[in-house]
Order: C-alpha cells, then sequence, then structure tokens
C-alpha cells in the first residue's frame, strides 16, 4: 500500500530507526542546544546590549522553526489530541509560545525563561541508537522503586520532625531554633549534609544530636541510590527488547521489537 506525504513525515519526525529520522533528530537537538545558548547569553545584560538585536532575530528563527516542527507533530498523527495533551507536547507548547507572547503583553518577557524547557526534549532524542534501551531501563526501574522511594522519603519526614522536634527542646532561641518549623528545617538541612550554618547548636548534646545526624545522613543519601541501582539491575537481566516505532495514530511509544500492533489504540504499526 502506497504511504501518503503524512506517513512519511511520521517516520521522519517519531522515529529514530530510519536515516532521514536520525538525521532530524541531530538537527533538533543542535537546534534545542542553540535555542538554551541563547536564552543563556540573552541573560547577561553587557552581551544582551550590545548584540539584542542579534539575540532577537536568532530568538524568532529559532521559535519559527520549533513552531512548524509543532504543527507537524499535529498534522501527521491521526489522533492530534493524544500529541498536544501528552507531556512532550505541553512541553513543546510551552517552550515555544513565551515569544509570542512577548509581543502582545508588555512584560511578558520574563517567560522567556521558559525556553530552557526545551532542554527536556533531549529524552526524545536520547531514544536515538543504543539509548533507547538504557532510557527506558532507567523510567521503568524509577516506576518500579516508586512505592520503595516513598516509604523512605516518609520515614525520613518522620525522622526529621522527631530531631527537629527534640532539638528545639534542648536549644536556646539565640541560637535560631525559634519554632518547631525552624528547628524541622534544620534537621533536614543537617541530615542531608548540606549545612548552611545559618542555624547551628550551642549546647553539648545538641551538638552531639547533629554529629550523629551527621554521619547518618551520609548512610541515608546512597539509599536511594542503590534502590534504583537494584532495579536497573533486574531490568537488564530481563532484558526488555524495545524498538523506536512511534504509533502512527495515537503516538504511543516503546513497542516491543517484534510487536506488530499498538499495544495501546491496536493500529497497525507497519502501516
Amino acid at each position: 500500500m502506497k504511504r501518503d506525504w503524512r506517513d512519511k513525515m511520521h517516520e521522519i519526525i517519531y522515529e529514530a530507526d530510519t536515516k532521514e529520522g536520525k538525521l532530524f533528530d541531530v538537527a533538533l537537538l543542535w537546534l534545542i542546544l542553540a535555542s538554551v545558548v541563547l536564552v543563556m547569553l540573552g541573560s547577561v545584560k553587557s552581551l544582551d546590549t550590545r548584540y539584542h538585536n542579534v539575540f532577537n532575530i536568532a530568538e524568532w528563527t529559532i521559535t519559527i522553526l520549533f513552531t512548524i516542527e509543532y504543527i507537524c507533530r499535529i498534522i501527521c498523527i491521526k489522533k492530534p489530541w493524544s500529541y498536544i495533551f501528552s507531556f512532550y507536547g505541553v512541553i513543546d507548547l510551552v517552550a515555544t509560545i513565551p515569544k509570542y507572547l512577548s509581543m502582545v503583553f508588555v512584560g511578558s518577557g520574563a517567560l522567556l525563561a521558559f525556553r530552557s524547557l526545551r532542554l527536556l526534549r533531549m529524552f526524545r532524542i536520547l531514544k536515538l541508537g543504543t539509548y533507547i534501551g538504557e532510557s527506558n531501563k532507567l523510567r521503568v526501574a524509577l516506576i518500579a522503586s516508586k512505592t520503595k522511594i516513598a516509604v523512605f522519603l516518609f520515614a525520613i519526614i518522620i525522622l526529621c520532625t522527631i530531631l527537629g522536634t527534640v532539638m528545639f527542646l534542648i536549644e536556646d532561641e539565640a541560637a535560631g531554633f525559634t519554632s518547631i518549623p525552624k528547628s524541622i528545617y534544620w534537621a533536614v538541612v543537617t541530615l542531608t549534609t548540606v549545612g548552611y550554618g545559618d542555624i547551628a547548636p550551642q549546647t553539648v548534646l545538641g551538638q552531639f544530636i547533629a554529629s550523629l545526624m551527621m554521619i547518618l545522613g551520609y548512610g541515608i543519601i546512597a539509599i536511594p541510590t542503590g534502590i534504583v541501582s537494584s532495579e536497573i539491575t533486574r531490568q537488564t537481566l530481563k532484558k526488555e527488547d524495545i524498538k523506536t516505532v512511534s504509533c502512527i495514530h495515537c503516538s504511543a511509544e516503546n513497542h516491543r521489537r517484534n510487536a506488530t500492533y499498538c499495544y495501546k489504540c491496536g493500529e497497525d504499526l507497519s502501516s
């Protein structure tokens, strides 16, 4: 069956198995990096004053290219709303629209910082080649670990609440422990080994507890890493084979290598 131009466009934009698809993703990667560099350079007042017109023209050029890409993504799938309301669809819109808003609303220039959200689109591009398996394993590992991590964080909140309350009872207000919430803030900062130094215990007992919390903090930091690492190892052993084909109907991704139909809507992936 002869494919129309929308099928060809879908293959180039949404998939990375073909030569054209890889070239498109590489070009998009450079465009995203150029956009973010422009945002950073534009925040330097001396450079913005000197090269404001150059930055503005370059940003308009990039914005128009991203707009064309956004429209093409909508056109080439049979179910446009599945892309528009998807995570990357929202990111694409939020990262593109601020430049247009700056023409209508005065003072909307601050919204241009949202252009840096385009960096999130690099996760989509990292599905190229060997990266697709690794990115998928990380995603699955994080999802599989969410219950364990949630329990761990809940335990940390309880620990910080108890220790913060204890420090509020031990330390004097002159040391900065003026309330239980303030003391809990100190407990969080100490347990995570950040140590801003704006609040510090003055009593011997308070310093002893703080020392134990600092030592405990090093072990606590390693726990989430171990949880996710064990899940990644488990996913590696499973060796789930994923391909980069995206459904032309609902834009669902992460299909198995031997899949013939979309797991979400049942569309024929070979069409």
